[in-house]
């Protein structure tokens, strides 16, 4: 079969994003499939193009993969206003294709919403089967977290999220809450399926070449934050930590903060003002880089903004990376993952808002070396037994595939 694959930050592992697209895509290419991978220029992706673009695109073929890349730029530090252009400009050329290109499965994912369009488009005007990926609630999310507010525009994007739900043939949920919410739109639950994000066994191995950041000590207890430094995350978080842990005088622990995203500076320039000298912030790496930092750290972060909707409604790239690094996490929000991390030992869980509790957490880890080692091997246990990026790959390609003539 021959699937397009509509993503608008697909990034092979060379970048520094989420891979969950090529992973997928890798799967369906290994199973004898064609595909068409059709996205646009995300900061911090890696498309594995390096021709130049021509009338606005380019294409070329990387592992095995067809790959259009359109010349729109992305950013997290993008505004409002220029992300919408964005979105839409990118779904109008894939709409353009969806009309046009020979294949047989349209498939679209998100983040953002407008992804699912030229899917919409192939179902009802060429009758092609759409398969749709849902990796946030929209406008649940946004609307819980205060970022859009006007009415008009909320409406319209619950009028597209209930369209794009209502024309796939079938739906894939990357968190329970995910397919809770696909599911009170009306879309029958035998047609949603819940494929988590998944773990690079492969990639996150247990010889990685270590590194750590400048201004970090070998005998520093490192936790470690991969990942955008955005509204969503809720980063100030940290500060209130870093603050605590001067107070506390526990010197030894460093908070080590990598990545890119719209706060970044103002973050940046907090730290400097509050003389956080805790907090290291570090550039963007891609995944092999990222493999080796984190069998240099001691725990992984899982940080999100205090948002009763993020409780069950996302899959966090970062998570899973963690525990196949074997690295135990600290989450600071209740909701599945913490449950899971509960569950298994493998980490430590703490309230939201709750500087206290964080730095009682980091401070047990840090003195109980051997504690957070079971953790770590728990982790990996975990990533190896439940979240195979492999086995799940498998899931995903029967799924998107298997829809009934």
């Amino acid at each position: 079969m021959h699937i397009i694959y509509f993503h608008q930050h697909f990034s092979t592992p060379s970048g520094s994003t989420g891979t969950r697209s090529y992973e997928m895509a890798r799967m369906l290419v290994a199973k004898g499939h064609q595909v068409t991978m059709v996205c646009g220029s995300y900061d911090g992706g890696n498309t594995g193009l390096s021709n130049d673009f021509i009338k606005g695109r380019r294409t070329g073929l990387v592992d095995c993969i067809n790959v259009i890349e359109y010349n729109l730029s992305y950013s997290n530090s993008d505004n409002f206003i220029k992300r919408g252009l964005l979105f839409l400009s990118f779904s109008i050329k894939g709409t353009g294709l969806a009309l046009t290109q020979k294949y047989d499965v349209a498939f679209a994912t998100t983040t953002p919403l407008t992804a699912g369009i030229p899917g919409i488009f192939a179902r009802w005007f060429r009758g092609k089967k759409f398969v749709f990926e849902v990796r946030d609630l929209w406008p649940e999310l946004p609307k819980a977290m205060g970022v859009i507010t006007n009415p008009i525009i909320l409406k319209g994007m619950s009028i597209l999220e209930w369209l794009s739900y209502r024309s796939a043939h079938r739906c894939i949920g990357l968190s329970p809450g995910i397919v809770e919410g696909i599911s009170k739109r009306g879309v029958s639950k035998d047609k949603i399926k819940l494929i988590p994000n998944g773990c690079d066994l492969d990639l996150f191995n247990l010889e990685s070449q270590e590194w750590r950041p400048k201004g970090i000590k070998k005998d520093d207890f490192m936790a470690v934050f991969t990942g955008t430094h955005g509204v969503a995350n809720g980063l100030d978080a940290l500060l209130d930590v870093a603050v605590e842990l001067k107070s506390r005088e526990l010197n030894n622990i460093k908070l080590v903060l990598i990545g890119q995203g719209r706060l970044k500076l103002s973050l940046q320039s907090q730290v400097k003002k509050m003389n956080l000298d805790n907090i290291i912030f570090h550039e963007p790496v891609n995944k092999h880089r990222l493999s080796g930092l984190m069998r240099s750290a001691d725990l992984g972060l899982q940080i999100l903004a205090n948002v009763p909707a993020f409780y069950y409604g996302t899959s966090p790239n970062k998570f899973f990376d963690y525990i196949a690094a074997g690295l135990p996490v600290l989450n600071n929000y209740p909701g599945w993952l913490s449950g899971i991390i509960e569950d298994n030992k493998c980490g430590y869980t703490v309230l939201p808002d709750n500087p206290r509790l964080f730095v009682d957490a980091l401070k047990d880890a840090s003195n109980n070396r051997d504690k957070i080692n079971t953790m770590g091997v728990n982790a990996r246990k975990l990533a190896e037994n439940n979240f195979d990026r492999k086995r799940l790959a498998e899931d995903w390609v029967s799924w998107v595939i298997g829809i009934k003539k």
